[in-house]
């Protein structure tokens, strides 16, 4: 074993050797980190000398090891965080980073990032301004509210809500709203968080007005409705209007929280999905603060929206916790982009990426099915079995999760490996792409994946069952 230890190169031979074997990794890499990548891997090489799994010097030579160190320190050395390819049919993917952005939110972006700004720079007076100013009359416009303030996200954009309006005192809220986001996060550890006791009413299925009038007693701060978005209750179910909950709260002068979730500014039954109430439509039926996400069904950065009456919001921006939760100068910069998109609905159908997915006809689908077919046809050859069939998209992120958007999916059955196997190598790709396992046969749809996408899905699906 000794023999076998000797036999390993040093680090400064194995940086030397890659000088020459793998010039752009040496040229490109710092040298601090490809040292410590050597280091590494050379570790790893004396581990399996130990553990019995190299027995065999001739390995362990430096014109041996080269190859692999070089592929070690390439995988190891590349960035964490990589854009991939989305081929599943879930648009609002949490787990690939929500919603892609409109070409304007993006160079908005660098815009803002290449040079200074008047992030919080009154250009009118040369005085200090508010960074909330850029989106705030665009928020009004949109939503008909009278102010508006955006924080970090909408679990943030609840928490800061209800610790300006709620804290010490207790809020109405019905029993089955009360909903897990995600993640374990539960939307009543948010609320009691601000310091508010929640006074639960109703039952899972069913809450009646009587249910919150009964409730409301001297501690009653608020009363609140949070819009269930991500799951639904079907059957002997029944509910209490906005309108009715808010005429009940303002006579008891309370204020009336929605909390939308996903929120939206359109309306999407023509892509045959159901009605969802809008931001807009939850404002004019009373209710006096509303909380949604930017980066779900609106389309846009991560942020926590939040719009209202002028007297409650200028109390939120006053909470203390809006230094910590507020946004920076990227998400106000993207933000702004698309919510002018968003000044003309027939644009924001056609340039926010996320409204685009969402409302793609099925014949366009088809289309680009079949042209991702042909291009896998030709890049595959014989190495997988490709075909179209009819299958169903899902809009993601916690919206409609009843309603699957029809779609025409490419189906392609490996010959040389199995549907498992072409997955896991599609992990390892540049870039990775992220697809579908039913029925045996790998699945990709063409709804989330755009136009410039199509010949790289066909490239790195080509390159995964081309490995030995």
């Amino acid at each position: 074993m000794n023999n076998l230890f000797r036999s390993l190169p040093s680090v400064d031979a194995c940086l030397s050797g890659l000088e020459n074997a793998a010039p752009t990794l040496y040229a490109t890499t710092p040298r601090p980190l490809l040292r410590s990548l050597t280091n590494a891997f050379l570790d790893g090489c004396r581990r399996d000398i130990k553990e019995g799994r190299l027995t065999d010097s001739g390995q362990l030579g430096l014109d041996a090891l080269l190859p692999r160190l070089a592929a070690f320190a390439e995988k190891e050395a590349a960035p964490r965080f990589r854009r991939v390819l989305n081929a599943t049919g879930v648009v609002i993917h949490t787990n690939m980073g929500r919603s892609v952005l409109a070409d304007e939110a993006v160079n908005a972006i660098l815009k803002a990032c290449r040079g200074y700004s008047n992030l919080e720079l009154n250009l009118a007076t040369g005085e200090r301004g508010s960074r909330y100013s850029h989106v705030e009359e665009l928020l009004c416009t949109l939503t008909g509210a009278e102010a508006a303030l955006v924080v970090n996200n909408n679990a943030a954009a609840v928490l800061i809500t209800m610790d300006a309006l709620c804290s010490g005192g207790e809020v109405v809220v019905a029993r089955g709203q009360l909903v897990e986001i995600g993640g374990s996060f539960r939307i009543p550890d948010v609320m009691e968080r601000s310091g508010a006791t929640l006074r639960e009413v109703g039952c899972t299925n069913r809450v009646h007005p009587q249910d919150y009038e009964n409730a409301i007693s001297e501690r009653t701060v608020a009363l609140m409705r949070v819009h269930t978005s991500n799951y639904r209750v079907v059957g002997f179910h029944a509910d209490v209007p906005v309108e009715e909950l808010a005429d009940m709260a303002h006579r008891h002068g309370l204020p009336l929280i929605e909390d939308l979730g996903s929120g939206s500014f359109l309306d999407f039954t023509a892509a045959g999905l159901p009605g969802e109430p809008t931001v807009r439509s939850v404002v004019a039926a009373g209710a006096d603060v509303v909380t949604f996400s930017g980066d779900k069904v609106l389309g846009g950065p991560q942020a926590g929206i939040i719009v209202g009456t002028k007297a409650i919001i200028e109390k939120i921006k006053r909470n203390p916790l809006n230094r910590a939760l507020r946004i920076d100068k990227m998400t106000l910069a993207a933000l702004e982009a698309t919510l002018r998109l968003y000044l003309d609905e027939q644009l924001a159908r056609k340039r926010i990426p996320t409204v685009a997915m969402i409302t793609a006809a099925p014949d366009e689908l088809k289309r680009r099915a079949s042209r991702l077919a042909s291009r896998l046809r030709k890049a595959c050859g014989d190495k997988a079995e490709i075909r179209l069939a009819r299958g169903e998209s899902r809009v993601g992120g916690g919206s409609f999760p009843e309603n699957a958007l029809p779609t025409t999916l490419v189906r392609a059955v490996p010959t040389g490996c199995t549907p498992e196997c072409l997955k896991q190598r599609l992990l390892e790709t540049v870039p990775p792409l992220i697809g579908r396992l039913e029925d045996h046969a790998f699945l990709l749809d063409p709804r989330t994946l755009a136009d410039e996408e199509l010949p790289m899905a066909a490239n790195v699906i080509a390159a995964a069952l081309n490995q030995a």
